[in-house]
This record gives C-alpha cells, structure tokens and sequence, in this order.
C-alpha cells in the first residue's frame, strides 16, 4: 500500500513541478511581448517556445495515473489565457490603430488588473481540488501580487508645470474639463490646484514612464515635459556611444523632421528619438551590439537588441535583474531611441544605403531591404537637435522628401482621427509639425 506520507510527497512534488512550469511559461511570454511592443509580431521561434511551455503546463495539469482531466484542462488553460490576456495588453495597445477599449481598458489598469483573477482562482481551485492546479494558481497569484507592490514602492514623481501650448493642446482635448477627461482616460499624472494651475507629476529613474504611446497616438496630447528631457539624456548617451566608437551616424525619422522644422526641438508629440547608424568594415554589428549593451548596463539604460531586424530599442528605464529584466515589457510607457543600422550596398547601377525595414515611404531596393541613394546621406553634415549639433543626412531636405512626400505638411500619421481633429487648428499655428 501507497502511505500517507507517499500521496503528499507526491502531491508536493506535482505542485511544485506545475508552479516551475508556469514560471517558465511566464517569462517565456513577457520576453515575448518585447515584439508588440516594438510594432513586430513575434518570432516564429520565440512564440514557439512560448507555447511549447504553455503546452507543457496545460498537459502537465491535465494529465494523470487516472488518464487525461478534461475540467483540470479546461480550467488550467482558460485561467492562462484570460491571465496573458490581461498581462499582454499595455504591449498590444503600443501600436497605434482603431480603438480596442477592452484592451485599452486592461492596459490602463495594467499594474492591478492581474489581481482580477485572484477571485476566479480562488473558485477554480474550490470546484476542482488538485495539486498541479494549485501550484499553478499559486504560483500566478505571487507573481501579480509581487507585480503590484513593485508599483507601489516606486519613486517619488516631481512637478511640472503645464503651460502655453502643452496646456492649451490638453484643454482643447479635454473641451475644458481637465478632471473628467484624466477620470476617463486613466490619466494619473495630472495635479490640478486650486488656483486653477496644472501641473504633470514627472517620471524619473525611479519611477515608470509616462505612457506617452496612449497620451499621444489616442489622446493627442503632448509629449510631457519630464519625457522631453529624457529623451534628450537617450539621445546624448548614444550619440556619445557612437561617436566614441567612430560610428558613422545620423539624426532620422521624426527626430530630423523636428531639427528641420523645429528649429532644432522635437516635434510636438514625439514619443521617441530616431538615430541610425552605419554598419562598414570598422562598425560591425557585433561591435555595436557589445558596445551598446555594455555601456547601456554601466550607464543605467535598458537595450534590447533585435538581431534579425538588426536595431536596437534602448529606453531610459534602468535594465532590472533576471527574472524582473523582461517584467519590463509589462510597463504601459516607455521612453524610447530607437537605433537602426544601415549598410552599403548597390541597387542597379546606384550605390545606396539600405535598411531592413521600412521607413515612411522609403523605395525597395534590389535587394528587397529599403533604401535611398548615398548621396543623400554621405557625407553626413550637422544640425542643431535639443542644443547639440548632431550628424544628419547631407541632404536633410531630399531625405525627408523621400520618407514623408511633402514633409511640409502637417500629417498626424498615428494620431487618433477624432483626436487630431481636435487639435487640428492649434498645429496649423507657429508651423507647429507632426512626426
């Protein structure tokens, strides 16, 4: 006979070895939020193991000496789904598109909303006593407790306060009512006195960032004053990386748009910094990669290397330990440079610079990567940018030209259309630009 002291050991063990198998299968997945988050879909061999760990630990549920459980199955997997759901939703809300308002909803509650199954746990675990189950249940309570007490013991935020443009773009889309419009969109950095000042509670180190990609692509806002600093430390810190480096480089995208037509500043609603950078003999990809990484780990910025795109996404939030290095891609902002490499090549009879992916309305090359004639960039000149003057294309009109058309026009590309209505004419004033 099977003793007592048998049937727990084993239950333990069972336990234990579903609670590993849903950690793996939890990190697995927020390491792969790393992709929506950048506007890629996943790699194929990175969903893969994704769901090759969330098929481990469904089966490992489900099955038994008895044979397979088919409540312990539909319970295991419908927990995981609604839970993922719900933690996968501030990376699915970072690209722009049509309004979603349950995952917007789920975003915006982000760092609780995993609390919520809390309660269906709790019943799933009554209506169907197991071990394996409970270690699973266990397990996933834990982490978004201890997902949700990390939010509350961060940072101190500092004031800013909203004046000019920035006040009048939040007025304009709130239509006057500045407290029911941060009620309704979740808008927690908002300080109203009672004098009728307004105020931003400001992100730093300590703290999550703003989450800019909501306030700005959905709402329209403008990029707050504590991110604009921000994301001028990013751009010095890898601006001073690659010219250490001897790295041929050059200020892209929205970034250049804003030094060319504003006067050196970013654009309104900038939510990142655009910098590409040369690959040759001297600049290869591994020793930007080692670069980069290494000096973003000693300096306090996170950088998360994308080898098959070949770029880079570095953040100003300070890179965390393992396990907590890809809770990360949980957080609902993130101030971002992105740093996109470029390499020489022929197309037809021309010389270009080319990139793997698509820039505005960069041509395709020979190749099928996307480029533009080198002439256009080589050799780079400078322009002012945040204060600094910066490598630019050597022809920054014509690069322009070629990624947005007639860049002189205003074109809220990821604004919400209600939204970019709305402040519509306000950026038609002072040359105001768009990204």
């Amino acid at each position: 006979m099977i003793g007592i002291e048998t049937i727990l050991t084993n239950q333990v063990i069972s336990a234990l070895t579903a609670s590993a198998f849903y950690l793996a299968t939890y990190l697995s997945f927020v390491r792969l939020l790393r992709h929506p988050r950048n506007w890629n879909p996943p790699t194929l061999p990175s969903a893969l193991v994704t769901v090759g760990f969330a098929i481990i630990t469904v089966a490992h549920i489900s099955f038994s000496s008895q044979g397979f459980d088919l409540p312990a199955f539909v319970l295991s997997a419908g927990f995981i789904a609604g839970l993922f759901r719900i933690i996968a939703a501030p990376a699915i809300v970072f690209k722009p598109g049509a309004p979603r308002p349950i995952v917007e909803f789920l975003a915006k509650h982000g760092e609780y909303a995993g609390l919520w199954m809390v309660l269906p746990a709790i019943v799933v675990g009554y209506a169907l006593p197991d071990a394996k189950l409970y270690g699973l249940l266990v397990t996933a309570t834990a982490i978004e407790l201890a997902w949700f007490l990390r939010h509350r013991g961060m940072g101190q935020r500092r004031s800013y306060p909203l004046v000019g443009r920035d006040l009048l773009v939040l007025k304009t889309q709130a239509k006057g009512d500045i407290e029911g419009f941060a009620k309704r969109h979740g808008i927690r950095e908002l300080e109203l006195s009672p004098d009728g000042s307004v105020n931003w509670l400001g992100c730093n180190k300590d703290t999550h960032p703003c989450p800019f990609n909501l306030y700005l692509n959905r709402l329209g806002l403008n990029t707050a004053p504590c991110c604009r600093e921000h994301m001028k430390e990013l751009s010095n810190f890898v601006i001073a990386c690659l010219q250490d480096m001897g790295a041929e480089h050059w200020l892209d995208g929205g970034s250049l748009l804003g030094a060319v037509r504003e006067n050196g500043a970013l654009l309104a609603w900038e939510d990142d910094v655009d910098i590409s950078v040369l690959l040759d003999g001297e600049t290869t990809w591994e020793s930007l990669t080692a670069t980069i990484s290494k000096r973003g780990a000693q300096e306090g910025y996170y950088v998360d290397v994308f080898e098959t795109k070949r770029c880079f996404a570095i953040s100003y939030d300070p890179p965390k330990t393992w396990p907590f290095h890809w809770e990360r891609n949980r957080m609902r902002g993130e101030i971002r440079l992105d740093l996109v490499t470029f390499r020489h090549a022929m197309s037809g009879a021309q010389s270009v610079l080319e990139r793997q992916n698509l820039k505005g309305a960069m041509p395709v090359m020979e190749s099928g990567w996307h480029g533009v004639p080198k002439e256009i960039i080589l050799p780079t000149s400078t322009i002012n940018f945040l204060g600094d003057d910066i490598s630019c294309p050597n022809q920054p009109d014509a690069f322009l030209r070629i990624l947005y058309g007639d860049f002189e026009k205003i074109e809220l590309t990821y604004v919400d259309a209600d939204a970019a209505r709305a402040r519509a004419e306000i950026d038609t004033v002072d040359d105001m630009l768009v990204r």
